[in-house]
């Protein structure tokens, strides 16, 4: 395509750069990456043509990810949501929203995960009641990224009257009888304002409802579980990435005084061992990323086995880099200006995320056995 993608992230990943340690440090939302990135043209990427947008892939999107997760973590999550709930809306909603997303004036999310279901998003417990032309909604989302600054969320419900899992809905931010109960002072990602929010008696029109109802479950695994999971891939190895860079120039730029600064951690064989293995680890994982962005391209039947185990391959990944990352930079990694500590912080995110790795691999070992995913 005309417009590239990558060429952009790489514009947009000089203010994440500039931001990430005081979006860390305060847990604030990364306000100016995202302009920066609306600037660019990437809140529309994934947007079609015919509404004014990008037309890009879930490649592009990814390749996007992957580049800014380098840099901040959080910038990294906060688009990765807007194109799961992109790609939705693009495929379900109205064309003035999908307008809007086009021009980079609307941020989107997913509110899927509830207190009753925790990790198992594809169940909600939260009601959609027909009350004429409108559905009202009640529910306790657990945590929805951007919870402060998305403009509308993609909301699970129980179905309003059809048959099926769940119902999604676009609904806006703004809306009376919607709670965003606090903000998030978590571990890594800290600035990617994940909170719960609370429905209750929320008005909506029935026209917000984003395919069938009842239809929810099958838009969940055909379309925002591929993205979803591709894309925190994206973010985990960008965080590996990361990871890899700041420890290789760690290694070769200290040196001992003592020595006569003669000798550099890279002179030790065990240093440089670790370093490989940490490379060694990353390109492993992000073959089979690149396999498994094919697969779904392609429409392939082994897609979503790839996808599943993408997902947990990219956050084992990580977390494996990031533990070597801090052996080889040794008490330096406990500081700020390394950069190690923050990547080794964000990288521990992927892993609890729904599906969790834990799941993963109970969902691969079922579809191994010819065994159910669900139930």
């Amino acid at each position: 395509m005309s417009y590239d993608a990558l060429a952009a992230a790489e514009q947009v990943a000089d203010q994440a750069r500039a931001q990430a340690l005081a979006v860390d440090r305060d847990g604030a939302f990364p306000t100016s990456t995202l302009d920066a990135a609306r600037a660019a043209g990437l809140l529309g990427l994934l947007s079609a043509p015919a509404v004014g947008g990008r037309g890009g892939s879930l490649a592009d999107a990814a390749a996007v990810i992957e580049r800014l997760a380098r840099e901040c973590g959080s910038s990294a999550m906060v688009l990765t949501m807007h194109y799961c709930g992109t790609a939705v809306i693009e495929a379900h909603g109205a064309d003035d929203v999908r307008r809007a997303i086009a021009a980079g004036r609307h941020l989107s999310t997913l509110a899927f995960s509830e207190a009753g279901s925790r990790s198992h998003f594809w169940a909600p417990l939260s009601s959609a009641t027909a009350d004429g032309e409108s559905i009202v909604l009640d529910a306790e989302k657990s945590w929805i990224t951007s919870a402060h600054h998305a403009d509308a969320y993609v909301w699970s419900s129980r179905p309003s009257s059809g048959t099926g899992a769940s119902t999604l809905w676009l609904v806006p931010r703004g809306s009376a009888g919607l709670e965003i109960a606090g903000g998030f002072d978590g571990l890594g990602l800290r600035g990617n304002d994940s909170a719960p929010v609370r429905a209750r008696g929320v008005r909506i029109a029935a026209a917000q409802r984003l395919g069938a109802d009842g239809a929810g479950f099958e838009i969940m695994m055909g379309t925002v579980l591929p993205t979803f999971a591709l894309l925190i891939s994206a973010g985990s190895l960008g965080l590996a990435e990361g990871l890899v860079q700041k420890t290789a120039a760690h290694a070769s730029g200290t040196r001992w005084a003592h020595l006569g600064e003669k000798s550099a951690l890279a002179d030790l064989p065990t240093i440089r061992a670790y370093v490989a293995r940490m490379r060694i680890r990353v390109d492993q994982a992000k073959a089979l990323w690149r396999e498994a962005l094919s697969a779904v391209a392609a429409g392939r039947p082994d897609a979503m086995l790839l996808v599943l185990e993408t997902k947990a391959s990219a956050a084992d990944a990580a977390g494996e880099v990031a533990d070597l990352a801090m052996r080889v930079c040794g008490g330096m990694a406990f500081r700020k200006e390394v950069g190690v500590e923050r990547l080794f912080r964000d990288a521990r995110a992927a892993m609890v995320m729904a599906p969790t790795s834990d799941q993963l691999y109970d969902f691969i070992g079922k579809a191994l056995c010819g065994l159910p995913l669900f139930g």
